[in-house]
């Protein structure tokens, strides 16, 4: 009988908790709801969205709590949609995550934007930290412009334990310069005398979305528009080794804090499932299981508009946790680490470019 107790009792404290979240859960449906309408609006007017939805989310969320607190009642909805449903979102993208691809495309294309990547993460975490960014804002600032902008600041963010007003400074900040790309880019054709070859090439490693390389090669022809969105793919599936490797580094940081504070004789061991979050094991799970074929291809398009749904919850979730004031102190720097990093990106690129004729 106390048994029976007992296992009811933790029963009503499971349906109250997850009762406590259905307010801010639904506050974040909302604001998910009117950004994808806003996105849905610009590809019926632009055919492509040059602000996506995630950007739209995570701004509208940021306008909703300048204006207003939200009460405790909101708040515990508001956090596992921030934390617990991006973990979900990145844990689904493994799924759409093909190995054979990444080799398709020939070993000194994959090696150049392997290089990009790294040697602009270095740099651009160093500018920011060198501009005075504290070391987590300045780490989902190099992300965001090295790899796949907002979606990999949203990935990176539950790996190192970012707070949601670095989250929004650099997500506001990248979506500002991503929209210039999209829109001074094309400009460089006849400046640079480009091909469309190189012009692809340089599209997928400077522009931060997906959606945006589309909106910025369309206009240069098919040829620029599949090369291009390859690089950018490419690009964007370095954000798994990337995502690991910070987990290890993150694990490491903590278990050397818990020896100096304990002692030698007292630091307990660290599994390796402790060393890496459970959603990216899940995600190299679903990748690999998707390189496989074991995942069938009519379940990648539901799976993946999953994740991209949960994300802009996320988003907007983070916006109504933000203080703007806390932006207000921190603008000038995340605006000159963005725009320096974005610049030295696309001058290495375009030197990078000539050598794919």
């Amino acid at each position: 009988m106390p048994q029976q107790e007992q296992d009811q009792g933790q029963t009503q404290g499971a349906l109250k908790r997850i009762f406590l979240l259905i307010p801010g859960i639904l506050l974040c449906g909302v604001v998910t709801i009117i950004a994808l309408g806003v996105q849905a609006a610009e590809e019926r007017v632009f055919d492509h969205p040059y602000i996506e939805a995630l950007v739209v989310a995570i701004l509208l969320g940021m306008a909703v709590r300048t204006a207003w607190e939200p009460a405790e009642r909101w708040r515990s909805g508001i956090a596992f949609s921030a934390k617990q449903l991006l973990e979900v979102a990145v844990m689904l993208l493994g799924a759409s995550i093909s190995f054979a691809a990444i080799l398709a495309s020939g070993w000194l294309l994959i090696g150049a934007i392997a290089v990009t990547v790294v040697i602009m993460l270095a740099v651009s975490y160093g500018l920011a930290r060198l501009l005075g960014l504290k070391a987590k804002l300045a780490i989902l600032i190099a992300c965001g412009n090295s790899i796949c902008g907002n979606s990999a600041i949203a990935a990176v963010a539950p790996v190192i334990e970012a707070d949601g007003d670095d989250i929004a400074s650099s997500i506001s900040f990248t979506a500002i310069l991503g929209v210039l790309m999209v829109l001074g880019l094309p400009l460089l054709i006849p400046l640079l005398k480009l091909t469309a070859t190189q012009y692809g090439i340089l599209a997928g490693l400077t522009v931060y979305a997906v959606p945006q390389v589309l909106a910025a090669t369309v206009p240069a022809g098919i040829v620029s528009t599949q090369i291009g969105t390859l690089v950018k793919l490419v690009r964007v599936l370095m954000l798994g080794p990337i995502v690991v490797a910070l987990s290890l580094f993150v694990a490491r940081q903590r278990k050397a804090a818990g020896t100096a504070e304990q002692g030698p004789a007292k630091a307990a061991a660290i599994s390796p499932f402790k060393l890496v979050p459970w959603f990216i094991i899940g995600f190299l799970v679903l990748a690999a299981l998707r390189s496989f074929q074991l995942v069938p291809d009519i379940a990648i398009a539901p799976v993946t508009k999953t994740a991209a749904i949960l994300t802009v919850v996320s988003m907007a979730a983070l916006g109504l946790g933000v203080d703007v004031r806390v932006l207000s102190t921190v603008g000038g720097r995340v605006t000159a680490a963005v725009t320096l990093s974005l610049m030295l990106l696309l001058g290495l690129s375009i030197g990078l470019v000539h050598f794919f004729k």
